[in-house]
């Protein structure tokens, strides 16, 4: 299983915080059982939050093949110029 970016890390945890503190002010629960409920959702909520975080690099595309170079898709690559053909001569 590939590490967590910090992108994904960061967005967890402020799911997290926010979820529990706006479910524990929503519900005005007192007990402990409560708690434990809320903050078992709210971990829950940010695991699937960071999971969800698309990571860098993994958009798709396929990977360049070595010694090749990377073009966009529907980009036009030019032709090689033919010695000579730089300076055409007029008479």
């Amino acid at each position: 299983m590939p590490r967590p970016t910090a992108a994904q890390l960061a967005y967890g945890s402020a799911t997290v915080v926010v979820s529990t503190l706006a479910m524990l002010l929503l519900s005005q629960t007192s007990t402990g059982l409560g708690v434990a409920v809320i903050s078992a959702a709210a971990l829950a909520l940010g695991l699937l939050v960071a999971l969800t975080v698309p990571a860098p690099g993994r958009r798709g595309r396929p990977a360049a093949r070595a010694g090749a170079a990377a073009a966009p898709a529907g980009a036009r690559v030019p032709e090689p110029r033919k010695a000579g053909a730089e300076h055409p001569v007029h008479h």
